[in-house]
């Protein structure tokens, strides 16, 4: 065979099939110029429903393409943990979380439970009502655009043990969020709701231990006789509380908070506690310091006390021999009780390392007080405060100025509320309360007078206490704050005719 005849035919074969690529090339530019033309002309000239349309028929075109099915994964929760037969609390969670997600439209089969006497175990639903899965129903969640499927397992027939148990599914890739967020998120909720459900307590301290019993005041911030806006900065200051956990923790300071309560008797600082108890569902524990004769009785008493709690120390500017030192009120208290036939016993220790005035007591007592501002302190602020967590310290005064001044500084009292007279938005939230009035044509006088004399929200209360009627209420209301404001305008009028004369007790009226 003659190879250099076939060299032009090679040359000539080799020539088309570069004319073929370039033309492929040039084809493949041409349509995807057309394409990028097509879709900028239906951007601009296809409505956003044939667009959507169109979208919709290509997922279906491609959902019908053979592929790869996605890979599963499957967390079993049973209802008791088989090696030591307790029960598992995420069971409980998990049954208290579905509760809720539950739409009986939806599901042709559903169980209906009332929930227990407190056992805690399950949650969810309105009027004690429990909707739960049948066995082998399953439901769907969706939980930050996730779906994950839960199942109720039948128990198995064989075997010892026969409980029950939840299967949660969910694709493979989906796994860190399932553990990491999913759940939490599942337990945060359900004990949320556990402690808005949850019947309070009140616990007093009994010899050298807390007693407990139920707490059922009804006051909330919507019905507490206060001023609006110190209302409004009370509640944003437990919340700023409630939601600073983690900045606690990072800068190295117990989670706590505390208030001090002070002004005249009767302004309600016993019915903001009890505002501020049902506003967070924390029990009650009501710290009598006479009762307690020792600084580690205290101590124990104030470990004991769980998370989630209200330590109420109410006058305690009786409690103390505080900082009188300074102004001399502690021997002037002693020498005022002396003349009301009391006899009290005093000591305080002259170190000035910190606060250590004593209780003191009446004579006659069983046992000596050996109880010492420092030792509260030391709970409150020191070493043994990081004892428990989210927990409010709440002090009541009708005196603030007869407390020490170590009790008062910001890390033990860190918001002072006044609790003063009754003023006019007082006044409106008391008759929205006991009549569910916001207008009456008594109003206007009754506003007046109240700029005029010193009333406590327990005196309003009780004149508003003295019929149903609220005309007859409100125009008894009247009268006695006509009646004080004449008492309190002649006390002013005899006071500046009053001519005391210096260094005798003798009393010239002019």
């Amino acid at each position: 065979m003659d190879l250099s005849s076939m060299v032009p035919v090679s040359s000539q074969s080799y020539g088309k099939a570069v004319d073929a690529y370039k033309k492929a090339v040039a084809a493949a530019a041409t349509v995807t110029a057309y394409s990028v033309l097509a879709r900028g002309m239906a951007r601009e000239l296809l409505p956003d429903e044939l667009r959507a349309a169109a979208r919709w028929a290509a997922s279906l075109l491609l959902r019908g393409r053979p592929h790869a099915a996605p890979e599963h994964r499957t967390i079993v929760i049973k209802q008791r943990e088989e090696e030591s037969r307790f029960d598992n609390g995420f069971y409980a969670d998990a049954r208290a979380y579905l509760a809720t997600r539950i739409d009986p439209h939806a599901m042709s089969r559903i169980c209906l439970s009332r929930r227990g006497g407190g056992n805690g175990d399950d949650g969810g639903g309105g009027g004690g009502q429990v909707l739960s899965m049948e066995v082998g129903g399953s439901m769907t969640d969706v939980f930050e655009g996730v779906e994950f499927t839960w199942e109720s397992v039948k128990p198995a027939s064989d075997g010892r043990f026969r409980d029950a148990s939840l299967e949660l599914s969910f694709d493979a890739e989906h796994t860190d969020m399932a553990l990491g967020r999913y759940i939490p998120f599942i337990t945060a909720k359900v004990e949320e709701a556990r402690q808005r459900e949850r019947a309070l307590k009140i616990f007093s301290s009994e010899t050298g231990s807390w007693r407990g019993s139920s707490h059922q005041h009804p006051a909330t911030f919507d019905t507490l006789a206060m001023d609006p806006e110190l209302k409004q900065s009370v509640l944003a200051d437990l919340d700023r509380f409630l939601e600073r956990k983690d900045y606690y923790r990072r800068i190295g300071k117990a989670w706590k908070r505390g208030y001090l309560l002070y002004g005249p008797p009767g302004t309600g600082k016993s019915s903001l506690v009890a505002a501020i108890a049902n506003y967070l569902r924390f029990n009650l524990y009501d710290l009598d310091l006479s009762a307690v004769h020792s600084n580690s009785t205290l101590q124990w008493l104030l470990t004991s006390m769980p998370n989630k709690s209200i330590l109420v120390i109410e006058d305690i500017d009786c409690c103390f021999d505080a900082a009188s030192r300074e102004d001399g009120y502690g021997k002037n208290r002693k020498a005022s009780e002396r003349e009301d036939g009391l006899d009290t016993d005093y000591s305080s220790d002259s170190s000035d390392d910190g606060p250590q005035g004593k209780m003191y007591r009446r004579s006659g007592a069983d046992h000596q007080q050996n109880i010492t501002l420092s030792g509260l302190l030391n709970f409150i602020d020191g070493l043994w405060s990081t004892s428990g967590e989210e927990r409010i310290f709440v002090f009541t005064t009708n005196y603030k100025d007869r407390l020490d001044p170590a009790l008062l500084r910001p890390g033990r009292m860190d918001m002072h509320v006044y609790m003063g007279y009754c003023g006019w938005e007082a006044f409106r939230t008391l008759a929205r309360n006991y009549f569910l009035v916001v207008d009456h044509p008594l109003f206007l006088e009754i506003e007046e007078v109240l700029t005029e004399v010193e009333v406590t929200p327990a005196e309003v209360s009780e004149m508003l206490l003295r019929s149903e009627d609220v005309d007859v209420a409100l125009r008894v209301l009247s009268d006695f704050l006509r009646e004080k404001r004449r008492r309190t305008r002649k006390e002013e009028t005899e006071d500046k005719n009053d001519i005391r004369i210096s260094g005798g007790d003798r009393v010239v009226r002019i």
